[in-house]
């Protein structure tokens, strides 16, 4: 009976899960802009909204690592990293910032 008794107590003692909105949204926007920069960086017409999207996309998606906490916002946090910094990079290739 004593040990049911403390597993019971320690099953109380222990904190459910809180969820992470802060930190899913900005998980999902760091992947939503870096998609949005790596499409229009790939097309000729549209690089300076698909540079801009992937410099703004890059940084967001850093700072939503740093405050990661599951590992499910990290794996969407780094295919945001990526999205970015290709799209800027195909951006660049066609015309980068110039209109």
């Amino acid at each position: 009976m004593p040990q049911e008794a403390t597993r019971t107590e320690r099953q109380a003692a222990v904190p459910e899960a809180e969820p992470h909105r802060y930190q899913d949204v900005l998980a999902v926007a760091a992947v939503t802009i870096g998609l949005a920069a790596l499409i229009m960086g790939w097309i000729p017409a549209t690089h300076l909204p698909g540079a801009v999207a992937g410099v703004i996309g890059l940084p967001l998606a850093l700072y939503s690592q740093m405050i990661s906490a599951t590992t499910n916002e990290r794996w969407l946090n780094v295919i945001g990293m990526v999205a970015s910094f290709m799209g800027t990079a195909f951006a660049l290739s066609n015309g980068g910032f110039s209109i």
